[in-house]
């Protein structure tokens, strides 16, 4: 008997055969709660094959872009695939210290996140610290509505964002703070509820980086809420997304208007 997890196994081929289920090594398409959804290669060889193509020079450059050049490496890691350390040790071994930099500082973050949770457990799904944003836990929904669930909450940016989340299972970095803070923030649902949705979707869901993200997002793990208006938005996103959609309008603000309509009880002294 063989146990890993709460898995257990009676054979060594079924372990064998769960792990090569997990890895996704052919591309294959099958319907989640009605979504149909298309899992990418996958396995050991191309996850060193990603690895031999990444470019740290231009992910220094462009890697906040929807369009820049991001590794896609994160699900291989999440799945045991690919060691951080391997990629650590490839930045390290072939590329100038300069270039590779920002990469590393990722992979510091990552490092960051998972041993702040291992000290920290209760951390997963617990507020670190009260909201900065005017409001308590308690004033925020606790389950994620249905429009949100589905992609359908009439915002086409929104709505395309989340469409990508649940056929792809993964969306760019900055796509992810956008829609946690859409969530949080927009419509006062708890983070809890949108790490929880998000883990259940995204192929490199990885709990700590996940949840503690969140809660940056939110202000129970940072000094101030995270927002983004339409401006920054277009910027990033560069064509990636229907930006000009009128349904797109209530981000189409400055910064400051809204900071007054999204935490209007908040402490003045955050935004200093």
């Amino acid at each position: 008997m063989v146990k890993i997890g709460l898995h257990e196994f009676a054979e060594r081929k079924h372990l064998i055969q769960y792990v090569h289920q997990l890895s996704f090594e052919n591309e294959k398409s099958e319907s989640i709660d009605g979504v149909q959804i298309d899992t990418p290669l996958g396995g050991w060889s191309v996850a060193q094959s990603l690895l031999a193509q990444i470019d740290p020079a231009q992910y220094s450059q462009d890697r906040n872009y929807f369009d820049g050049h991001v590794t896609h490496l994160s699900p291989y890691i999440r799945h045991g695939l690919l060691a951080p350390r391997e990629l650590q040790e490839r930045l390290q071994r072939d590329y100038a210290a300069t270039d590779s930099v920002r990469l590393l500082q990722q992979l510091t973050w990552r490092d960051y996140f998972h041993r702040y949770l291992e000290a920290n457990p209760q951390a997963a799904w617990q507020d670190v610290e009260p909201y900065k944003t005017g409001y308590a836990a308690s004033d925020y929904l606790t389950v994620l509505p249905q429009d949100i669930m589905t992609g359908q909450t009439g915002v086409r940016v929104i709505d395309q964002m989340i469409v990508q989340l649940l056929e792809q299972g993964w969306l760019h970095n900055h796509a992810r703070l956008y829609l946690a803070a859409y969530i949080v923030h927009w419509r006062k649902v708890s983070w809890q509820a949108g790490a929880r949705w998000f883990l259940q979707h995204l192929l490199d869901g990885d709990l700590a980086s996940n949840n503690l993200s969140w809660q940056w997002v939110a202000s129970t793990f940072s000094a101030k809420p995270y927002f983004f208006n339409l401006a920054n938005l277009q910027q990033f996103s560069r064509g990636c997304l229907e930006a000009e959609d009128p349904t797109n309008a209530i981000f189409d603000q400055s910064y400051d208007e809204l900071r007054a309509f999204l935490f209007p009880l908040a402490a003045k002294e955050i935004w200093q």
